[in-house]
């Protein structure tokens, strides 16, 4: 049994999320594998204290990667589950407060 703590794994943070962030109101988390979106925005919701409007789920695959100094052996990494949150307008979440 998942706990409403265990939804949520970390914060993905790039450029395309930093974007997303100060333009959309959009924030992306890494999610575990079976998480529903409902089970994302009570999760979103309980932990931050924020409004929720939507949740887009997006799987994304493993990639491919060779070791290096050797062709031939190829490993995989594996894939995860990626979820972008829109909150509601005037609603925020700060992450990383205060790093600059």
């Amino acid at each position: 049994m998942t706990t409403i703590y265990d939804i949520l794994r970390r914060p993905i943070i790039t450029e395309k999320s930093n974007f997303q962030t100060t333009k959309l109101n959009q924030v992306v988390f890494e999610v575990e594998q079976k998480a529903t979106k409902s089970m994302i925005k009570d999760a979103i919701e309980t932990v931050f204290g924020v409004k929720v409007e939507r949740v887009n789920v997006i799987n994304m695959p493993g990639k491919r990667s060779r070791r290096p100094r050797n062709r031939r052996i190829s490993l995989r990494r594996s894939g995860y589950k990626k979820a972008i949150i829109t909150l509601a307008e005037g609603e925020t979440i700060d992450l990383f407060e205060g790093v600059r």
